[in-house]
């Protein structure tokens, strides 16, 4: 069964308070972090409509800082998709509210794979881009998804370098 994109769009706004501000008076990058995984995680149960893991965050890229007076503006849909594995999209708007200006404050590519009743990873339905915004994403998918798989390997490689113990320094 073939999917649009629109059909595993979320969007959600929310206000920073205190609690998420650090000590630069901007938003916690962690607090941002949670919340795109959440949010993506929802689009990729809205793809396949089983339950799915993160497998990565691909990339995320803080571009503007995200002050008190903001609102923050989730955007997450599903832009491509392999056999078990989707890659979802996350562009983060941070609205001045004094303002009403808006601007792109961060934007994140994850990866997650479908898994079946046993934890095994699942085929995707496809994916049906309709925007130009959703065009242009799913026609560079294939380059970032070929680039996840060289990083990955490249970390597989790095952890049978590393020990699990921790070392005494002297």
């Amino acid at each position: 069964m073939n999917k649009t994109c629109k059909d595993t769009r979320v969007i959600r706004t929310s206000r920073v308070f205190p609690n998420d501000i650090n000590n630069h008076n901007t938003l916690f990058g962690g607090k941002l972090l949670s919340d795109v995984d959440m949010l993506a995680s929802i689009s990729a149960a809205r793809m396949c409509r089983c339950e799915c893991v993160t497998a990565s965050m691909d990339s995320v890229d803080f571009l503007s800082p995200i002050r008190p007076t903001d609102a923050v503006i989730f955007e997450s849909f599903v832009t491509w998709t392999g056999n078990s594995s989707m890659e979802v999209f996350v562009k983060v708007t941070a609205e001045d509210l004094t303002k009403g200006t808006k601007n792109i404050a961060a934007t994140a590519f994850l990866t997650f794979v479908a898994l079946d009743d046993q934890g095994k990873p699942a085929p995707v339905p496809s994916i049906t881009p309709e925007t130009e915004e959703e065009l242009y994403l799913n026609k560079t998918g294939e380059e970032r998804a070929k680039a996840r798989r060289t990083r990955r390997a490249e970390s597989k490689a790095l952890a049978s370098k590393l020990t699990s113990g921790f070392s005494e320094q002297k």
